[in-house]
């Protein structure tokens, strides 16, 4: 502990994070060997969202939290000299509760009053309170909405022509589809646990030299690579990005975007997960753009979720793509079609706990799950 630098005329209730009363308390059920801190760690007294692993725990994420960051000395000075430390190191174990009552700091603009709702801030995990339905608000926006589409959309297999020397695949000739990293390949005296590293040469994912995992000769001979090719083609709208899953005639279920070849969002090749031959169709990614023209006031954030006139109930910013927080563009969660209007971006998500006590901005609040009544 550093050395006290004020006299507080009174003692603090509690810090930050603690239990806040000795009713009953649960935790959140996690996969095997989890849950850790994420890659910025942890931070204890706020809201965490769990990864789609149900492994990893972060302050942010998008909807209702998943639980609650108890303080029970978990956290670690990794600061030279530092005083004190409410951080959990990434990859450090953690525990998430999902029910009791704890002490957490009001980082709203109002006192809370008891019986109001927690809303979990879902870029930081901070904790406001308000009336039940009426989440902060982060930023109101001119925007529109456009679903992710192409409407001459191809998926090939990955056939090339090809030597391998050393580390060094060679391609002469492509058949069909492209290569890119990660994908593994096979064919004739080719080691099965061969994967592409890196482009060195040539044209993206077509002739040229490539990288491999495993050293060996292979004389020139048809190589095929896992996976296959999306095409974009014809008339697109949004954005098309890693991660995202396909759908449309033919295109089988589960089929993601692993890679970009020569596509960059709009027309072009992308790399996808699943094997497999469709010819031209309309072809949809999942999310879709949401197109910022003008901001009235305040900034977008990740997760964020948005609403307005035809808005998707849920829809939530995902990613960046040109726009950082103004005017641009953002990946949202949910594809859909709204033509431009006003757009309110709120700033946290209600939870199922409400302030048991009163506290001022920046005060400490009691906050339970155990309702009254």
């Amino acid at each position: 502990m550093g050395f006290p630098r004020q006299v507080n005329v009174l003692a603090a209730p509690a810090v930050l994070g603690d239990f806040c009363d000795s009713n009953p308390r649960s935790t959140v059920d996690a996969s095997y060997g989890a849950f850790v801190a994420g890659a910025n760690g942890l931070a204890v007294g706020l809201f965490a969202w769990a990864d789609p692993t149900n492994t990893i725990l972060n302050n942010f994420g998008p909807g209702a939290p998943t639980g609650f960051i108890h303080r029970d000395q978990q956290a670690l000075i990794t600061a030279f000299l530092g005083d004190d430390s409410l951080t959990i190191p990434a990859g450090y174990q953690a525990t998430a509760f999902n029910a009791g009552g704890f002490w957490v700091a009001n980082s709203g603009t109002t006192t809370s009053a008891v019986g109001q709702n927690a809303y979990a801030n879902n870029a930081t995990g901070a904790v406001t309170f308000g009336a039940a339905g009426s989440p902060p608000t982060s930023a109101s926006v001119t925007a529109s909405i456009a679903a992710n589409t192409t409407t001459a959309g191809t998926i090939a297999l990955n056939s090339v022509t090809g030597s391998i020397a050393g580390t060094t695949l060679t391609v002469t000739v492509v058949g069909t589809g492209a290569l890119a990293p990660g994908q593994t390949l096979s064919g004739t005296n080719v080691d099965p646990a061969t994967t592409i590293v890196s482009q060195l040469t040539g044209t993206t994912g077509s002739t040229g030299t490539y990288t491999v995992s495993v050293s060996q000769t292979v004389a020139s001979t048809t190589i095929t690579s896992s996976g296959a090719t999306f095409t974009v083609g014809g008339t697109v709208t949004g954005v098309f990005a890693v991660g995202q899953t396909l759908s449309g005639a033919g295109v089988t279920a589960g089929t993601t975007i692993t890679n970009l070849i020569s596509g960059t969002g709009g027309a072009g090749t992308y790399a996808v997960s699943i094997a497999q031959t469709t010819s031209s169709t309309t072809i949809t990614a999942s999310g879709g753009v949401l197109t910022v023209t003008v901001v009235g006031s305040g900034a977008l954030a990740l997760n964020d979720t948005i609403s307005g006139a035809g808005v998707t109930a849920g829809t939530y910013i995902s990613a960046f793509i040109t726009g950082t927080g103004g005017t641009g563009t953002y990946a949202v969660s949910v594809g859909q079609t709204v033509a431009s209007e006003t757009i309110t971006v709120a700033a946290g998500t209600q939870t199922k706990w409400v302030a048991a006590s009163i506290g001022a901005p920046g005060e400490l609040v009691k906050m339970v799950s155990w309702l009254n009544g």
